[in-house]
């Protein structure tokens, strides 16, 4: 009988693999990293062969692991960076590399589309923004560089997708995507569920290469024999935030997770009709039969990088999990903010010309200083999400579930409870990514019934109640807005 689910968490910089029991723990991971390409400043590719060879490596390394056997695994799923956008032949060759969700050469393509008025047709159609952080303009570029590619493209001899859709199709041969990856590509009609003829027009993209838009709970197919020794259906596809969402067992409107993984994403569970909120983004949270459920998203770009970049970029840490000690060495900031606008600004300013500041340093500023600046700005980037989200959605939020590596930083746990106000509460497994795609592909395979069960696999396992006062709150957060208006001022004045 089969007792294991096989979790594919396709990310950023690495791809990992979790094997999960029929209690939904984990018995065996693994995780292989893949290279990050910057042609140009602004600009992220990936390799998609690599993506595809580093996923396939993890699998079978956690299969290896937990001495499993392809009969032992009665599902995978598949949790997937979500607006990266992949371009390939019918014979799974891709033809260029893979523009990443950060980068953003399509800038210009967005301002001239808001310049001609287009943006509210995107916005109640698709439930997003013109950014450059979405597929449909990013589909466009690889289309313009090569006239061959349109060509090809229109007489359906190319695959569009993002990673969901070239794993699935690599593992499988179908070429097929879940509507809370296709809500992310600017093509999608969130209330029929259907790529968008109109908006296709006006990106300029042919609906031939499109994917098949599946619910995100069911077969997607099985894995081709060569890959695992037999085959293996695929049940689950989901964007890898829904699927923390879903991990998070954020099943009632109202509930809302926080991810800090390279970006940070908060998402609240909206219900069966999309909710809109002026700065924040209206998404497809995952489609169960023909039952949908949405989320309301506030999106932040650079979260964990910037620890990352205090690595390796500054040097003053020599690996990510020092950040915590080195900034519990002071008492506070300093009056140093961090603004991480490395990859311009998200929810709920959508400023792709924002760049990144430290301000307030003094002779007295020290490294220590900056690092516990890095933390804080992570939780105010959520306390902005918030306060649009309770705001402009009447959405209020009693507590914050955390996930992803951040979270295990229990300082950054404690700021963010603090500048919020609200209790953070930290599950057993913060890796809800895979844990969430996992319960979905169990619950197709029929290893749990639903709603009541995944309520009851989701276990807490820390809570943190915020220690400072209002003014103090207030206070801090006051100098966090002034920070970020210094860091859009340098761009609009030409910095």
């Amino acid at each position: 009988m089969a007792e294991f689910v096989l979790a594919l968490d396709q990310g950023t910089s690495s791809s990992r693999a979790f094997l999960f029991d029929s209690e939904a723990r984990p018995v065996a991971w693994a995780q292989v990293p893949f290279t990050q390409h910057f042609p140009q400043p602004g600009w992220v590719e990936h390799d998609p062969e690599e993506i595809w060879q580093s996923q396939l490596a993890a699998a079978r390394e956690a299969l290896a692991h937990a001495g499993a056997r392809p009969r032992q695994v009665a599902a995978i799923g598949i949790a997937n960076q979500r607006e990266t956008t992949l371009l390939w032949d019918r014979d799974g060759h891709p033809v260029a590399n893979a523009i990443v969700w950060q980068d953003r050469r399509t800038a210009s393509m967005c301002q001239r589309l808001r310049e001609e008025g287009l943006e509210p047709l995107f916005r109640q159609r698709t439930g997003l923004v013109l950014d450059p952080y979405f597929s449909g303009t990013k589909l466009r570029w690889l289309l313009d560089q090569d006239p061959s590619r349109r060509q090809l493209a229109a007489r359906g001899e190319l695959r569009f997708g993002t990673v969901d859709s070239w794993l699935v199709y690599r593992l499988t041969g179908r070429h097929a995507t879940d509507p809370s990856n296709a809500s992310r590509t600017l093509m999608l009609d969130i209330q029929r569920l259907r790529w968008d003829e109109e908006l296709l027009a006006l990106l300029g993209v042919p609906a031939a290469p499109l994917p098949e838009v599946l619910p995100s709970c069911g077969y997607f197919g099985e894995t081709r024999a060569e890959h695992f020794g037999a085959p293996i259906p695929v049940l689950a596809v989901l964007g890898d935030q829904q699927a923390a969402l879903f991990g998070q067992a954020c099943l009632q409107p109202g509930m809302a997770k926080n991810t800090y993984g390279t970006g940070s994403f908060l998402l609240t569970n909206a219900g069966r009709s999309p909710a809109y909120a002026p700065g924040l983004i209206t998404t497809v949270a995952w489609q169960l039969g023909d039952e949908v459920t949405y989320a309301l998203e506030g999106s932040n770009f650079i979260s964990g990088a910037m620890v990352q970049w205090l690595r390796d970029g500054l040097g003053i840490i020599d690996s990510s999990d020092e950040v915590e000690a080195l900034a519990r060495q002071v008492p506070d900031n300093g009056g140093v903010y961090v603004v991480p606008a490395l990859a311009g600004l998200g929810s709920p300013y959508w400023d792709p010309s924002a760049r990144g500041l430290i301000i307030g340093l003094t002779r007295g500023t020290n490294r220590a200083h900056v690092a516990r600046a890095v933390l804080e700005a992570m939780a105010f980037q959520t306390r902005d999400v918030v306060e649009a989200m309770e705001a402009g959605a009447g959405l209020p939020l009693p507590e914050l579930r955390v996930d992803g590596g951040a979270a295990r930083d229990d300082l950054l746990l404690q700021l963010q409870a603090d500048i919020l106000g609200k209790p953070v509460v930290r599950p057993r497994v913060v890796e809800t990514t895979a844990l969430g795609v996992a319960l979905m592909a169990g619950v197709a395979a029929g290893l749990w019934k639903g709603s009541e069960d995944i309520a009851r696999l989701w276990r807490e396992e820390a809570r943190f109640a915020p220690a400072l006062t209002p003014a103090e709150r207030d206070r801090l957060y006051a100098g966090w807005q002034r920070a970020v208006e210094r860091a859009r001022e340098w761009a609009r004045d030409g910095g």
